[in-house]
C-alpha cells in the first residue's frame, strides 16, 4: 500500500502536460492557456496565457468573458514587502513582434464572482477581447488547485 501511495504522490506532484493549443486572430497568437481548479465556495480564480503579436501593429487585451464568472485583467507587484493586486483598467498592451506572458504573481486574468467552482478535467471556455483583433475564444486547461504551471508541448513549438 505504501508503494502505491508513493507512486500516486509522485504522479500528482509531477507537472501536467498541456495539450498544444494556439488560437489566432489579427496577427495575435494565444498559447498555453491554463487555470487552476478552485475549491467549492471560492469567489475568484486566475487564468494564464502567452500572447504573441506577429503583426506589425500594437494591440491591447482589454478584457474577456467566461461562463464561470466576470473576467478582469489584473497585475500583482510587491511594494514595501507587501504583495498588492490591482486591476489593469486600461488593459494590457501587446506590442508588435513581442510576446506577453500572463502568469502567476504578475499580469493575469482574474475570474471574479465565480458562479461555481472551476472544475478539473473539463476545459474552461474563455473569450479574450482585444482592441483590434476582437474576440478570440480559447479553452483553458485546468490543473489541480495549487499546482504549478503545466508542462507545454515543446515539440510543437508551445
Amino acid at each position: 500500500m505504501r508503494f502505491i501511495s508513493t507512486i500516486l504522490a509522485a504522479f500528482l506532484a509531477a507537472p501536467l502536460p498541456l495539450a498544444a493549443q494556439v488560437a489566432t486572430s489579427g496577427g495575435l497568437e494565444i498559447h498555453k492557456p491554463w487555470t487552476r481548479a478552485t475549491p467549492p465556495g471560492a469567489r475568484t480564480g486566475g487564468g494564464f496565457v502567452v500572447i504573441r503579436n506577429t503583426g506589425e501593429e500594437s494591440d491591447r487585451l482589454t478584457g474577456g468573458s467566461s461562463p464561470v464568472g466576470r473576467v478582469e485583467l489584473h497585475t500583482m507587484e510587491i511594494s514595501d514587502g507587501v504583495m498588492k493586486m490591482r486591476p489593469l483598467t486600461d488593459g494590457l498592451a501587446i506590442p508588435p513582434g513581442e510576446t506577453v506572458e500572463l502568469k502567476p504573481g504578475e499580469h493575469h486574468i482574474m475570474f471574479v464572482d465565480l458562479a461555481g467552482a472551476i472544475g478539473q478535467g473539463e476545459p474552461l471556455p474563455v473569450t479574450l477581447v482585444f482592441e483590434k483583433a476582437g474576440a478570440i475564444p480559447i479553452e483553458m486547461f485546468v490543473v489541480p488547485p495549487g499546482a504549478p504551471e503545466p508542462e507545454h508541448d515543446s515539440q510543437k513549438g508551445q
